[in-house]
């Protein structure tokens, strides 16, 4: 007699890949997405493992570490690529644009699309809103303590997305893509010493690494209140900016917000 898999709440596995890379499988037990799959072979193994159908990808920006393992993936199982319409993604059979909606196929799950340029131009983010399971997929424009560098946006653009996320209620979880979490939070330490909350995360995320647990999911309410780059503004952070030589007194917030970021690139 065939035993028929059931299906189950909606997880969400972590899948370690390359150096620091954090590559997500959303499952409900049957059917899975998967999202940023830079390599195919640790995406292959988990889903093998949980027994698991691929049934979409979805795509943030176009970085190698983020969509590396697309076309391994496809030749496999052939399924829907979701990604953003304006990234220069070659495959994608959706295109997508800020505020559009959507079911990932195979899965009760629905989507909704920020975009969110500075890292890459066309970087896009996936929000969940289900009450009681608010979801973020920020591919690198927000890290657990961080942001991600400029490779192509302006600060201005950079600034306005982490203003975009910081906007998503507390307790959403935020599923960034690499592990850089107690290297951020030394950063932060280094520019707002005095905020407490920010020793405790840092003891605690010390310890979760010296064990190998992930650090991430973060969450939106945490990120508030220890991220620097969605706390910029903060008089603390402007005074270690200024003290450092970093910034002139009397810049504006976008001014500080670069300054921050510049001084992160060669921390």
């Amino acid at each position: 007699m065939m035993t028929i898999p059931s299906r189950q709440d909606l997880s969400v596995l972590t899948v370690p890949a390359f150096n620091d890379n954090y590559l997500w499988i959303i499952h409900d037990g049957v059917n899975a997405a998967v999202v940023d799959p830079g390599d195919a072979g640790p995406v292959r193994a988990a889903l093998a493992a949980h027994g698991l159908a691929l049934t979409c990808i979805l795509l943030t920006h176009h970085h190698a570490d983020h969509i590396g393992g697309v076309p391994a993936l496809l030749a496999h199982t052939p399924v829907p690529v979701f990604g953003p319409r304006h990234d220069g993604i070659e495959g994608i059979t959706q295109a997508l644009d800020e505020g559009d909606r959507f079911t990932v196929p195979g899965l009760d799950l629905q989507f909704e699309v920020l975009e969110v340029p500075g890292h890459t131009l066309g970087h896009i983010a996936y929000v969940r809103s289900t009450p009681g399971a608010h979801w973020l997929f920020c591919g690198d424009t927000l890290f657990a303590g961080g942001c991600g560098r400029l490779f192509e946006g302006t600060p201005g653009q950079m600034a306005a997305s982490l203003a975009k996320l910081a906007a998503l209620p507390d307790d959403t979880l935020v599923y960034c893509a690499h592990e850089y979490t107690v290297a951020n939070l030394r950063f932060a330490q280094a520019v707002e010493p005095d905020n407490k909350g920010l020793a405790l995360r840092m003891r605690d995320e010390t310890a979760k690494r010296g064990t190998h647990l992930p650090t991430v999911p973060s969450t939106i309410g945490l990120e508030r209140g220890t991220n620097p780059f969605l706390r910029c503004t903060e008089p603390g952070i402007v005074h270690s900016l200024v003290k450092a030589g970093k910034l002139q007194a009397g810049a504006s917030p976008v001014e500080v917000f670069a300054a921050l970021r510049e001084w992160k690139n060669v921390f």
